[in-house]
């Protein structure tokens, strides 16, 4: 071999390169080649799992970058100069190397951003050691002093370059892609070398694996650029030359430059960089003076146990013991003392913190250090679950803050180890199944419906599904691939790019701590304004770096406002202290008032609560666990053997003492630990590694592992289920419940983490409702849908919630006696500042006694008029005694009047009678008696400045005309278990809110219709043979009754697909209007004639036609070519009319 490829762009070149990594490997070894580069644009990405993917291939990596450097300094960014910076590729001979990679790939994104992420020269000439650079493609100085015939300044850059680098470590690189301007660019680059004795390199600019990926790279272009592949005026490559080579290929394009091939493979003996993977770089945190990690590690345990434990037995001491000595042996006391730091940091300033999240709340060391707050000897949470010393792995504390001060505590961390030790972590977003056909479809301009109705044929169940697997279990899908020449081309290239990352986002949670700067260790980058690793939490994690998540939970803040609101009532109340059985917060949950309970509120939750009818923590345990998909079958199974305990039964009396808790169910990872280690004799290490490996469905070691469970294994020190009393059938079957339950056994100590602060929300909502929903309210201000929801369950409690109030209400909602004030942060263009400068001035001067007063007593600058007119419209002057008809015609008025006042006295223009008359009324404003507005202005006059209706609802008078009526609310068709199906038949009502015409590419018109009830609003969608018929219905504030298809996207809100809209008043005697004829389906088969299949008629048909799924034939013949086409779809009138409208009624006959 005699070439190696330097200059390749993997799937992290996003959205251009679409050199998948995992194959590149078998690509190389295709071409006999033995290394290769990775050269993405401006990032580093990939690099660990390239370097892991060619060393499991015994490929050599070398890990680089093509990096952007500034035409000037990296600080300078004017338009049309600083925006089109040059390309260099860097590739790591060593560590060094590496380091200096990271830290110019960091400081491109933090501070050299402009459109891309720059460096400069002078940061080169600072971090080139340890680094080879390449000349790069037509895009870098070089050759772009060439293109313009400026060989001069060309040569001057060369110079600089091999200046900067040193002799040997800067090459100049030629590349031929059959692009005309390569030609005398290369000319140009080998009398550079001539001249400068500078060394040469070939490359080939590799965005994919093989000449004909080059279309499926076109199509990532055009979602990258938002175009599509027939658009004459994009971003293309020229030629499609720009794939992974073989040497022959690249050496007949550079016959006789022999010395240019051999230095590819010189540079690629020279680079050596090597990882050390799980090698820890945990820092250091500082203790107090006079005591070691470990002494100060054992201080706070102690201290911890005699208050958590002050009569515990010795199996708890030696359990504290034996969790020390793993924790201290595996090297893990510091990580111990940082999570204790910032938690304790957190507790002390009133952050509100979780009582624990994941497996850590099996450690009893974190619960005497109050880490966590849940007692795992209570609840037999198993410690190997979290730290297994035999399998050396990093433990992982998740911690949830309260979301309004998470910030809070990651800037402590940052202060405490310095900003530059401490960043958040990138994600990935990918191109899964159902968004590849969605974008590819927009790249080769597919119309939204026709690309819809692939995507919907994908089904959302299991997770992670395949295009390919999908194909296996969606007949239709497959019938539309092998049918439809469109459909598979969308499909195939759906496939070759499915899994690819698209963008990047910031991890929720994730926080990386490093004892070095970070950027020793892993490049950065920048989202918005947060600096990010560029590599994801697993590389993180792999590399040895303590990774922490700090999540952010609402409801711990909905916790302590609600605790809060309860000490003014009760003011020895803590949350904290309450018992953990109470039989009337049971009861509550068991007759399913679980709206706003943390985690039981959806309708599918609810429905288990009634059925369960929970009495204790670990059955609120049991349904964290057990609802979700998989372990959901075992429900009646639970619920059965709960209320009927002879039910239950267990294979031997060894499993009593374990299932016991779930009535005989397995349900959590712990307890498949303990069967292992109860009746097979494994160590709970050895246990749990087993556990993993049948989660993962490691199936080698599923088999081999039978044989030691049912028989044992000396060498391990298995004992075996026989030697242990249990009968060979017996073992053989319990293994075979484990291994088709492990893969859904959830962790207990993350479900009793949550079912805890589910008890705590039930608690509060029982004990204290008012401060409860008060609470849960002001944690939703953002959200009128939410805070409407939950002023109805405020109705179904007999909770009144009284409207805004410039004299009571404060910024969130507050207790008012026996009711629940509104809160005026829920008003819009009003800002909390204002609103707690009113509080303060009621305090100190009285309530408002009219709109003049509080116009005076309000400081010039912190209201303006749209904040007047608004808390007019909501009702918040109602206080006053006028109507808000009077208070809006007259506003505007008084604040000038009360402005110019002001200025009169600031300019000392008063006059001397003017001062002593202050009875003179004459500079006042009269406020002129008219009438009060209807009830359905003043209620759109509220829905507009706070989103919800707050004195009554438009639906109020209408809801008896529907309660015998198939109409269903549409807050239900919001929820994620609503139990409806996508392209099912609905009816809802409620008032039309907007709507926006549309003309379609066929010229006809069509419609966005947002429709509310008292429960939530939907958008739906009308075409133009309905807003023929309805049309006069669909007007804003009217009140109609709508039937449609349902349309439920996982990318989407759910929509309506309007087929009929009546009045509501049609309902009037409680009867619904007759099913017109429209909607009936019909019978027969449809023939449809058209002219062709080119042109734009037939995709139009094929999109109505998809609109209308269903079993009824349909057969489109082209009169050009006489060719018959088959599928199936539902006949309506609708679709027919629609059909006879673009096509003709000639042309559209059934039979």
């Amino acid at each position: 071999m005699s070439f190696v490829h330097l200059h390749v762009h993997t799937e992290y070149s996003l959205l251009d390169g679409a050199c998948r990594i995992d194959g590149i490997m078998d690509r190389v070894k295709e071409l006999g080649q033995t290394a290769i580069a990775i050269t993405d644009h401006g990032v580093m990405y990939g690099c660990i799992d390239f370097y892991k993917a060619a060393k499991a291939a015994g490929i050599k990596p070398i890990i680089g970058c093509e990096v952007y450097v500034a035409r000037r300094g990296m600080a300078d960014r004017v338009h049309g100069i600083d925006n089109d910076p040059y390309h260099l590729v860097l590739l790591c001979e060593n560590r060094k190397g590496y380091e200096n990679l990271c830290y110019l790939v960091s400081e491109a994104f933090i501070h050299g951003f402009y459109g891309k992420p720059r460096i400069d020269l002078q940061l080169l000439q600072q971090h080139h050691e340890g680094l080879i650079a390449l000349s790069a493609c037509l895009a870098g100085a070089i050759p772009q002093y060439l293109m313009e015939e400026d060989y001069d300044s060309a040569k001057e850059y060369a110079k600089k370059m091999s200046g900067i680098f040193g002799e040997g470590n800067f090459f100049l690189e030629m590349q031929d892609h059959g692009i005309p301007e390569q030609r005398p660019v290369n000319q140009g680059i080998q009398r550079l070398a001539r001249e400068l004795g500078l060394p040469l390199v070939v490359t080939n600019d590799a965005h994919y694996l093989r000449k004909e990926d080059a279309e499926m790279q076109d199509v990532l272009l055009c979602i990258q650029t938002g175009k599509t592949v027939d658009d004459t005026n994009r971003m293309k490559f020229q030629t499609q030359e720009f794939y992974l080579k073989s040497e022959d290929e690249m050496k007949g394009l550079f016959p006789g430059c022999e010395e240019a091939f051999e230095n590819t493979v010189r540079i690629a003996e020279r680079c050596n960089l090597e990882f050390t993977f799980h090698e820890y770089h945990l820092p250091s945190y500082p203790v107090p003076e006079g005591y070691t990690d470990e002494e100060y590690f054992r201080k706070l345990c102690a201290e911890g146990f005699a208050e958590r434990y002050p009569d515990a037995p010795e199996a708890y001491r030696e359990r504290l013991e034996y969790e020390i000595g793993v924790i201290s042996r595996m090297g893990y006391v510091n990580y111990y003392l940082i999570v204790w730091d910032f938690i304790h940091y957190a507790k002390v300033n009133g952050i509100p913190v979780g009582p624990g999240r994941g497996s850590g709340a099996a450690s009893i060391v974190a619960y005497c250090m109050h880490i966590t707050e849940v007692d795992p000897m209570k609840y037999n949470l198993i410690f190997e679950r979290f730290l297994n010393p035999e399998r050396v792995s990093m433990p992982d504390f998740d911690t949830d803050f309260s979301p309004e001060r998470r910030g809070e505590v990651m800037e402590y961390v940052m202060e405490k180890y310095g900003a530059d030790h401490v960043a958040q972590i990138v994600t990935f977003g990918t191109m899964a199944a159902r968004g590849a056909i969605r974008d590819v479809g927009r790249a080769l301009n597919f119309s939204y419906a026709e690309t819809d109705v692939v995507a919907k044929l994908v089904p959302t169940m299991p997770l992670h599904l395949t295009l390919a697997e999908a194909m296996k279990i969606s007949p239709k899908l497959k019938e539309m691939y092998d049918g439809d020449q469109r459909v598979k081309t969308l499909i195939d290239t759906a496939m070759r790019l499915e899994g690819m990352p698209r963008n990047t986002s910031t991890h929720a949670a994730g926080v990386v701590i490093t004892a070095q700067p970070v950027n020793t260790y892993v490049p950065l980058s920048r989202n918005d304004d947060t600096v990010v690793t560029q590599y994801t939490m697993t590389t993180i994690e792999e590399l040895g770096l303590l990774k922490m998540d700090f999540l952010g939970l609402r409801n711990l803040s909905v916790i302590q406002d609600a605790e809060a609101l309860a000490r003014q009532e009760n003011p020895n109340f803590q949350i904290a202290k309450v018992p953990d059985n109470d039989p009337e917060t049971f009861a509550m949950l068991a007759e399913g008032k679980t709206q706003g309970v943390f985690q039981m509120e959806s309708t599918g939750m609810t429905g288990v609560c009634v059925s369960m009818k929970p009495t204790s923590i670990e059955d609120l345990t049991a349904i964290v666990a057990l609802y979700r998909p998989g372990p959901m079958e075992s429900i009646p199974k639970f619920v059965e053997n709960k209320f009927n305990p002879g039910k239950v039964t267990y294979k031997t009396p060894l499993l009593e003492p374990i299932l016991k808790v779930t009535y005989g169910c397995i349900v959590y990872q712990e307890q498949v630990i303990e069967i292992f280690r109860t009746l097979g004799g494994y160590s709970m290490g050895q246990a749990d590694n087993i556990r993993r490996a049948i989660s993962k469905k490691k199936q080698k070691i599923i088999d081999a592992e039978r044989k030691t469970f049912v028989y044992g294994d000396r060498e391990q020190k298995i004992d075996g289920c026989i030697a242990r009393g249990v009968p060979e059938a017996v073992a053989q079957s319990i293994y075979d419940e484990i291994v088709d339950f492990a893969n859904y056994a959830f962790n207990k100590a993350h479900a009793v983490c949550y079912a805890v602060v589910a008890y705590q929300t039930a608690y509060l909502k029982c004990h204290y409702p008012r401060q409860y929903m008060a609470a849960l309210m002001t944690s939703v201000l953002d959200s009128a849908t939410k805070i409407s929801g939950y002023i109805a369950e405020c109705r179904e409690l007999g909770i009144p919630v009284l409207p805004p109030d410039i004299n009571h209400s404060e910024d969130y909602f507050t207790v008012e006696g026996d009711a629940i004030r509104f809160g005026l942060g829920a008003v819009k263009n009003v800002g909390r500042g204002l609103i707690r400068s009113m509080a303060a001035k009621r305090a100190e001067g009285g309530a408002f006694r009219s709109l003049e007063d509080f116009l005076e007593r309000m400081g010039e600058g912190e209201l303006n008029k749209r904040a007047v007119e608004n808390f007019i419209k909501c009702g918040a002057m109602d206080c006053f005694g006028y109507h808000r008809s009077e208070l809006l015609a007259v506003y505007d008025q008084m604040m000038d009047s009360v402005s110019a006042s002001r200025k009169k006295n600031l300019e000392g223009q008063m006059g001397l009678f003017a001062m002593l008359d202050e009875d003179d009324e004459a500079g006042k404003v009269p406020i002129p008696k008219l009438k009060e507005l209807d009830k359905g202005e003043l209620l759109s006059m509220e829905k507009e400045t706070t989103g919800i209706y707050i004195s009554g609802h438009p639906m109020d008078d209408y809801r008896p005309y529907l309660r015998n009526t198939h109409v269903v609310h549409i807050g239900s068709l919001m929820e994620e278990d609503n139990g409806f199906q996508d392209d099912q038949i609905i009816s809802v009502a409620g008032i039309v809110q907007t709507v926006k015409m549309k003309t379609t590419r066929n010229n006809s018109m069509m419609a966005y219709v947002t429709v509310e009830d008292d429960t939530a609003s939907i958008e739906m969608l009308a075409f133009s043979n309905v807003l023929d018929q309805y049309g006069g219905y669909l007007r804003e504030n009217s009140a109609v009754v709508i039937t449609g298809r349902l349309s439920l996207r996982d990318d989407k809100e759910p929509q309506i697909v309007i087929n009929r809209a009546r009045p509501i008043s049609d309902y009037a005697d409680g009867s619904a209007p007759p099913e017109q004829p429209q909607n009936v389906n019909k019978s027969g088969t449809l023939y449809l004639r058209l002219p062709g299949e080119e042109g734009m008629l037939y995709p139009k048909i094929r999109c109505i036609l998809n609109m209308f799924p269903g079993e009824s034939k349909a057969v489109l013949f082209f009169a050009d070519t006489g060719r018959r086409r088959g599928t199936q779809c539902c006949i309506r009138e609708s679709m027919l009319s629609e059909l006879k409208n673009v096509l003709g009624e000639a042309n559209v006959v059934l039979k």
